[in-house]
């Protein structure tokens, strides 16, 4: 496998339920990416929502160029994810956006399933996939095809930037699940 240049790349997910995932992930591709993400207690909870969702546009989704979600069984009512999925969607420096892509985890229902349903992963990532801005791809530990998903996320962001759903999508205002 060739090693090309590495990717920005936020990776969005339920820290709760996920953190072991995110770390499977990131230990597989730490020579393919550079990592963006929000990191667990990094952002104080008792911050105002405004501000949260700022401090992650600005801080931290600014010059990613893929965004990854990891999804899980709850990933689909976290509200943080959707403003991450949100923010990535924005016009970053650079005047690109981010490409997108989710990741089906083993403790997704659906996971051992041929496909799954939209309403069962992150709304605006769901529409996304729809759009053809975005796709879903099982998790594996096959370093190759993950390289492969964040390199076809990374070109979709300039190809298919047309298809990117994102404004007509109000953004959750609460976690609709613990």
């Amino acid at each position: 496998m060739k090693i090309g240049i590495k990717r920005k790349t936020f990776i969005s997910y339920f820290h709760k339920d996920d953190e072991d995932y995110k770390d499977e992930f990131e230990r597989l591709t730490s020579d393919l990416i550079i990592n963006k993400s929000v990191g667990d207690g990094d952002i104080n909870d008792d911050n105002s929502d405004e501000y949260i969702k700022k401090l992650i546009q600005d801080g931290y989704l600014s010059d990613t160029t893929v965004l990854v979600v990891l999804v899980g069984a709850k990933t689909k009512c976290r509200k943080h994810v959707d403003w991450e999925i949100s923010g990535a969607l924005n016009l970053k420096v650079g005047e690109s956006y981010a490409g997108l892509f989710g990741i089906l985890l083993p403790t997704h229902p659906y996971f051992n399933e041929p496909a799954f349903f939209h309403d069962d992963v992150p709304k605006r990532l769901a529409k996304n996939i729809e759009s053809g801005y975005a796709e879903m791809i099982k998790w594996s530990l096959d370093k190759e095809f993950l390289q492969s998903a964040i390199e076809r996320a990374y070109d979709r962001r300039k190809d298919e930037s047309d298809k990117r759903v994102n404004s007509v999508i109000p953004q959750m205002k609460k976690n609709t699940c613990e």
